[in-house]
């Protein structure tokens, strides 16, 4: 098994996905490529001179065996470039992570209809709803949704597609030795218990310092056959995201919001351009031209009081406040105090902005 040597490859922090692969290029085999001599490499036409220096000088305390093992005995699984099973969409993109580290089951999700979902971490009600929305369209589908595992659009994205039975990837920006943002623990977990699987292209002790992002927006939509981006200011990741979708040859697909607001700046500019409008989740089956058979889907029947029931139905969509919640059911204080924290217990609402609630599923 060679494993090992892309193991060790990816575990020289100064190296990128693109030296590994120009050597891979040139030698056709990554254990030849890892046992090459330093006048080996010089002979490979436009390789920095710099970069070679520096893979020499931290090669020589990398033990091959050493790096694999360590990632192994942490759990994670290894996928190579080389591999058969790696991902053909990601294959197809200029340049290809190398290696893949992940947790969970990364061959459950359907990596022939897969769709990223991007878009601000400061995301507003609207705009995390329409994300949700669109994903509760798709339920009943065999879709992969992909996203970046960061707060806001993201986040929605991933737990909306669990919530809706879909499979999901989070692609992260480090090594599992790090979880971010802390927020987005439980969802790391749930990945990796059978929601789908985490994936990055780095070793277990690389942080997630700030370069890596645009970095990790390249295997999001990389894995993608479309992108679908939910809030963007001008300047901004998503931006980010959306120029690697076209430079990618993938479907760009983008969700409207209020023109008031400054994260559908960038939206609009894109809408513009020419990208997709998408309002609801056939919009992404049309844009890409996919004819899905939707199976059977049972809804959840909320087991609510008559009292939950109609609070339930005055939140609605959008959050609501303590006090007009109150006016409308004509509750006590202290009843409707007692019903709402049982509800928010329940996963039914969740408190955001101090005294408004607004609906958890």
């Amino acid at each position: 098994m060679k494993t090992k040597y892309w193991t060790a490859f990816a575990s020289i922090e100064q190296l990128d996905s693109t030296f590994i692969q120009r050597l891979y290029n040139y030698f056709g085999d990554i254990e030849i490529a890892w046992n090459a001599t330093l006048s080996d490499l010089k002979q490979i036409e436009g390789l920095s001179i710099q970069k070679t220096n520096n893979y020499f000088s931290k090669k020589k305390g990398v033990n091959p065996e050493e790096t694999q093992d360590f990632v192994l005995n942490k759990g994670i699984k290894i996928l190579t470039y080389d591999n058969p099973d790696y991902p053909y969409m990601l294959r197809q993109i200029s340049n290809p992570p190398m290696t893949l580290f992940y947790k969970g089951d990364l061959f459950s999700c359907n990596l022939e209809k897969t769709v990223a979902f991007v878009g601000s971490r400061r995301a507003s009600f609207a705009g995390k709803d329409g994300v949700s929305s669109i994903i509760s369209d798709l339920r009943g589908t065999d879709l992969t949704v992909v996203s970046g595992l960061a707060s806001g659009i993201d986040a929605t994205a991933h737990r909306s597609a669990i919530e809706n039975g879909l499979k999901t990837i989070g692609v992260i920006a480090s090594g599992f030795d790090y979880t971010y943002p802390a927020t987005s623990a439980d969802l790391y977990k749930k990945l990796e218990d059978g929601a789908g699987a985490v994936v990055t292209e780095y070793y277990p002790t690389f942080e997630p310092i700030k370069f890596r992002f645009p970095q990790r927006n390249r295997i999001v939509t990389g894995l993608s056959y479309g992108t679908v981006v939910g809030e963007a200011a001008i300047k901004s990741g998503a931006l980010i995201s959306a120029n690697l979708t076209l430079e990618q040859g993938r479907e760009l697909m983008c969700i409207p919001g209020a023109i008031n607001n400054v994260n559908t700046e960038g939206i609009f500019k894109l809408l513009k351009d020419g990208a997709t409008m998408v309002t609801k989740g056939d919009d992404i089956l049309n844009a890409l031209n996919w004819q899905i058979e939707r199976k059977d889907v049972f809804e959840t029947k909320l087991n609510l009081s008559e009292a939950e029931q109609i609070i339930f139905d005055i939140i609605g969509v959008e959050p609501k406040g303590f006090d007009e919640i109150q006016i409308s059911t004509g509750l006590s204080t202290d009843e409707l105090l007692i019903r709402l924290t049982e509800m928010e217990l329940s996963g039914l609402i969740e408190q955001v902005e101090g005294d408004r609630y607004k609906r958890g599923i």
